[in-house]
């Protein structure tokens, strides 16, 4: 939607403002706990130019472990969304000319403030997405790192001087470019990394001088808020940042608005492919799903490749886009190895988040859990064996690895975001590439293998946007270029290269000769 949000939208956010001010609303920075699981408090504000508001509490956040309501935060209606794309867009003239080193006090403090607090919001991952503690603080750990690349990129915006003399017509002319920041941003993130993969989105604009407007995941909302309130301490300008939860049927500005200069979203196909048809003229970065798959070859070190895949399958139950779905193992080895497996996804233990041990939470939903059981069924109906796991029981779904699951089955070529991954031998290494590439995705995949004719092979031959040799698909340093080809979508994230996205390229040339 082009145009402001007018006069409307000023009257409900001003309304809003003033309801939170007759609530009361406590300090954002208190540290009052409640008696809820993790001390999460009873409310959290959303951000608004910058603000912390409360114009209700009609969005429940629940604790996955338990089902029960942790706490409630606001709903953005339309007229608020549209008042924070006018914020950002009036923001971005002044931030964009901030000085780098300024821009880099922003994400420093962040990086501060992640620090002292990571325990904080460790325990709020494990209460809203389910996520088990250790996962959580790794998540954390992540985010502070993001940040702290971030922080460093700032100050590498460079250019470069380039001769224009190459026939005579160009003789006395010089050139230069330098990347400037594109506009005012359109965010939207997932339920799965609600810290580290807003960071992903957040710290590459605050680096390069972009304002932004950002739609986390309505069922984790809480990590991206708590974000909100610590950029809310730096002297950003007013409407540099907005974090707005909303309905998806709400957050058609972030899509369609003229104003916002670059949409990018994180989540599932169908809906990052619908939103780039209808972005109009704003540039479109979709990172979205992926049934990844991990090559065991014949020399391959098999105790630390079962380790790896063990990891890589089921870790935050399975719920990543990256995540270990498809095995294949040579068959002179693929025995022992589904064996192997076999008995070490026995060992895994499901449980409570917050308890240390735990190696697998629920899933996001119980509808999620019994998608999964039924296209597992789906799969043994056609032929497939269990050789461990398989049953669900409530919002829980065991660790599972499936045999002889036929290739156009859903759990198998399509994604299936949960602790479920299935064995397949192959003969020879092409025939193990050619069915890496048979499918729509193509994120990642892993690769295990002693011999540097196949690590290069596979580099070269398959289809996806990361190879990793000698580890699981799931494998990310937040520095590198992460993305997929096909379905799995377009653009790249790692912080380099989101700025490159969130930047363009302005070009000088210059006449020496010119009067």
């Amino acid at each position: 939607m082009t145009g402001g949000g007018g006069a409307c939208a000023f009257v409900t956010f001003v309304a809003a403002r003033e309801n939170m001010q007759a609530e009361k609303l406590p300090d954002p920075m208190s540290r009052a706990k409640t008696d809820v699981r993790g001390g999460l408090r009873t409310r959290y504000p959303i951000y608004v130019a910058n603000e912390p508001v409360q114009p209700n509490t009609s969005l429940e956040v629940r604790d996955k472990f338990t089902g029960r309501v942790a706490t409630r935060t606001a709903v953005a209606d339309r007229e608020t969304i549209e008042h924070a794309i006018a914020q950002a867009a009036e923001a971005f003239d002044a931030f964009r000319r901030w000085p780098a080193w300024q821009r880099k006090e922003v994400l420093q403090h962040v990086v501060k403030r992640l620090g002292e607090r990571h325990e904080e919001f460790a325990q709020v991952l494990a209460v809203e997405a389910g996520k088990p503690i250790r996962d959580a603080r790794g998540e954390v750990t992540r985010g502070i790192d993001t940040f702290t690349l971030a922080a460093e990129e700032s100050t590498r915006m460079y250019g470069e001087v380039q001769p224009l003399d190459i026939s005579s017509r160009a003789d006395g002319y010089d050139s230069l470019w330098r990347r400037v920041p594109i506009g005012p941003c359109s965010f939207i993130s997932p339920f799965n990394f609600p810290i580290n993969l807003v960071a992903h989105k957040i710290a590459p604009a605050l680096a390069v001088g972009c304002s932004f407007v950002l739609k986390p995941a309505s069922r984790t909302p809480i990590g991206a808020l708590l974000l909100g309130e610590i950029l809310a301490e730096t002297d950003l300008p007013r409407g540099t940042f907005s974090i707005l939860p909303c309905s998806r049927e709400g957050a058609d500005p972030f899509t369609t608005d003229e104003r916002l200069k670059l949409l990018s979203f994180t989540g599932s196909p169908e809906v990052g492919w619908a939103l780039k048809a209808k972005a109009g003229k704003k540039k479109v970065v979709l990172e979205l799903g992926g049934n990844a798959a991990c090559i065991v070859d014949l020399d391959a070190d098999l105790d630390y490749a079962v380790q790896r895949i063990l990891v890589g399958a089921f870790y935050q139950s399975g719920q990543s886009c990256i995540g270990v779905q498809r095995i294949l193992g040579h068959r002179s080895i693929y025995g022992e190895l589904c064996e192997r497996l076999e008995q070490e996804t026995r060992k895994l233990k499901a449980g409570d988040p917050l308890v240390d041990d735990t190696f697998l939470g629920p899933l996001i939903s119980e509808a999620d859990a019994q998608r999964l059981e039924q296209w597992t069924q789906a799969a043994v109906d056609r032929g497939a064996r269990i050789l461990v796991g398989g049953k669900r029981e409530g919002i829980f779904f065991e660790a599972t690895l499936l045999e002889n699951v036929p290739k156009n089955a859903a759990i198998s070529c399509q994604e299936a975001f949960g602790p479920v991954a299935t064995l397949e031998p192959f003969d020879t290494f092409d025939e193990a590439l050619a069915v890496v590439n048979d499918s729509v995705f193509g994120l990642q995949a892993g690769v295990f293998t002693r011999d540097i004719q196949h690590a290069f092979r596979a580099f070269n031959e398959l289809e996806v946007g990361g190879v990793i040799i000698n580890d699981v698909p799931s494998m990310r340093v937040d520095s590198m270029p992460y993305g997929g080809v096909k379905d799995s979508g377009l653009g790249r994230e790692g912080l380099r290269f989101a700025m490159e996205d969130m930047t363009e390229i302005r070009l000088m040339v210059l006449n020496r000769m010119g009067r």
